[in-house]
Order: structure tokens, then sequence, then C-alpha cells
């Protein structure tokens, strides 16, 4: 469906009451040009000033080198982001729903369901409240951040503004599923954003079975979308594995990825991932990685194994709600973690992280779960 805020020219009184929602050009047509470098310099470069937020931080847990914020929305909802300490920088992976339809069988966020998109301000502010300086943005949070198209590359475009955060456009990768329609619109954009696919399969049984809501894209139309957004800019892309031993790591599996990706530009992501309550995914060993590395470089692949992070703080790839319907204990409206955001550190020491990890399950979707229950009771 077509964003309204895109097809109507926003107010002044629409840009002052939400301004992270609108693109450079936007503001300028209505304020002019001086008047929007100005207020652009205000939410960009000057630090953040509450009364333009429409969002707060409500936690933050911090495990390592990874660091789990939880936003609280206008609407009482949350959303979660990751950021990741690199020997290069700060890597910050970024949510674009509120929950996901795509319903894939490892991920913990798409067993909670799609609650609705979110809006180029609450992807924006997902960056500009960090605390961190971040160098590279991935669109792999909450979400299938190519059903909210329109938000998504609206998002980028001011984010990428020389006269706001200036991000470079080749640190900024957006991680699909794979939907073709929309692969097909983003090869068409004049976007020189990296791209990767979170393929995971090589045949359509299997991919359905692992990523139950997406059986009307044929596993085949996916691959041949995402070869030729490579080919169309010239630039390498990823494709994402998730080894699941017994599943995809078949003699077929290994044919197959060398057939579709032999001699192309293209780097196989084999991933390890973080345990959810799903049973019927085990989590590999690093000898089971090695293993099916080896087997793909033998194929002809170039291959990198991704190492996990966020583990203890349940912060992986995908896994961006964990447990949030057993969490009855969530703070009331006069609590002091209701006023202010909490930090939660895990250290090494395993107490302190067995406590982290309880802190976690009492996720802020919770408290509106409960207002809703008590309401029709």
């Amino acid at each position: 469906m077509a964003n309204k805020e895109k097809m109507v020219p926003p107010t002044l009184e629409m840009i002052q009451g939400n301004p992270y929602n609108y693109t450079f050009d936007e503001v300028a047509k209505c304020m002019g040009e001086e008047r929007a470098k100005s207020l652009f310099k205000t939410l960009y470069k000057s630090g953040v000033s509450p009364k333009n937020q429409t969002m707060t931080i409500k936690d933050i847990y911090v495990g390592g080198d990874t660091t789990k914020y939880a936003f609280e929305l206008q609407d009482g909802y949350c959303i979660e982001t990751v950021c990741i300490k690199r020997r290069t920088g700060n890597t910050v992976c970024v949510s674009t729903m509120v929950g996901c339809p795509v319903g894939c069988i490892f991920c913990a966020s798409g067993k909670n369901g799609f609650i609705r998109n979110l809006s180029p301000a609450e992807i924006v502010q997902q960056i500009v409240l960090l605390k961190e300086r971040v160098n590279r943005i991935v669109f792999m949070g909450m979400g299938e951040p190519l059903f909210n198209y329109d938000n998504l590359i609206k998002s980028i475009h001011i984010l990428r503004d020389r006269n706001g955060l200036n991000f470079p456009t080749d640190g900024i990768n957006v991680s699909t599923v794979g939907p073709v329609e929309q692969l097909k619109r983003l090869r068409e954009e004049h976007l020189k954003i990296q791209f990767t696919l979170s393929l995971h399969a090589t045949d359509q049984a299997t991919r359905n079975m692992i990523m139950p809501h997406m059986k009307s894209n044929s596993i085949h139309s996916v691959v041949e979308a995402a070869l030729s957004y490579s080919e169309r800019h010239n630039r390498k892309i990823t494709i994402a594995y998730l080894l699941a031993p017994g599943i995809n790591d078949r003699a077929s599996d290994v044919r197959q990825l060398g057939k579709w990706f032999r001699g192309k530009n293209v780097l196989i992501n084999l991933l390890q991932y973080n345990e959810t309550a799903c049973k019927r995914i085990k989590r590999p060993n690093k000898q089971q990685l090695v293993a099916f590395k080896i087997r793909l470089e033998e194929a002809g692949l170039e291959v990198k194994l991704r190492e996990s992070r966020g583990n203890r703080i349940k912060a992986a790839c995908g896994q961006l709600v964990s447990d949030y319907n057993k969490g009855n204990d969530a703070p009331t409206s006069d609590s002091p973690e209701k006023m202010s955001p909490v930090i939660h550190k895990l250290s090494d020491n395993k107490a302190d992280t067995t406590r982290g990890i309880r802190k976690e399950k009492r996720h802020p979707f919770a408290k509106h779960k409960a207002k809703r229950k008590r309401k029709k009771n």
C-alpha cells in the first residue's frame, strides 16, 4: 500500500510534530532551504532534543561487545535495536517493523506475528538515539525490510542526506528474505547499498518449512532476482545461510549452491544461530560449521564464517524479540524503570549472566499484552 505522506506534501505542522519523518527536499519545499538546513542541523548534528523525539530508550542490555536497546514507541509498543562493536567500528542492526509476518521457524520475532510497519522517523531514530557512533547500518532487525518498502527507502534517503547524517551508502546493508516483486523494485533504485539475501535452503520444500509465509515466492525466482541486482549494480552480494544440521547441509545442498553461485560476484555468509525455543533446528558446533565451509569452498564458492554475537542477551540477527509472552512482571507506571532507561550489564560472572537473562524475559511487549488482557476481563 502506498505511503499517504509520500503522496501528500507535509505541512509545517506535520514537520514540527515529527521532523525525523521527512527528507530534506520535503522540508525545504515546505519551509524554504535555509530553514530546512537549520532544522536538519538541529536534528542530526547538534545532539538530540527530546521535543523532536517520537520514541524513547526503554532499556539497554550490555553483554560484552554487544548492546541491545529497547525503544518504546508512541503507541506503547517496543522495538529492539542491536549495536555490535567490531574492530572496524560499530554496526547497528535496525528494525523495520513491530513483529514480523514471515514466520521463520528459527526467529523469535516471527513467532510474535506482525503488528505494524515502522515509520521513516522510527527507523531513523534508532540510529540517531544510539549512545554509540556507528559506521555501518544493517537492516536486519525485527521485520522484513522489503515488506515496508516505501518507508525503508525513504529512511535511507534521510540517513544519507548531506545536510543530515551524510551516512555513506556503502555502509548501509539491506538484508531480506527476498520477496520477488520488491527485489525487482530495489534493483531499479539509484542507491548503491549493500545487499544480503537470507536464503537458508536450496529447494522449495525446505525453504517453505523454514520460512512458511514465503511459499508464494519461488526459490529459483528469488535467487535469480538477487543475482540480477548484483549484475545491475555491479556489486558483490551476500547470501546468508544459517546452517541447520540434518536439514540444509546435504550433498545436494552443496551442489545446488555451487550451481547457483559459482563464478558469480557472491559471498556465502555461513551463520551459526543463537538458540531460541525452536526445537526443530539445532545449533551447529564449530566443527560442523568448518566442515560445511570446506565442502562449499571445494565446490568453488567464496565462504565466510560469521561469528555469532550477543547470545547472552539474546541479540542475534532475527532474534530481537524473545520470551515476551512470559513477562508478567512488567514495571508499573510509577516504577523507576518506567521513568528512565535501565542499563543491564552482563559480566562474565555466571550469576550475573543468569540474572541478566532473566531480566531479558521481561520484555516490554509484555506490559501491553497484560494491559489488553486486563481490559477484556
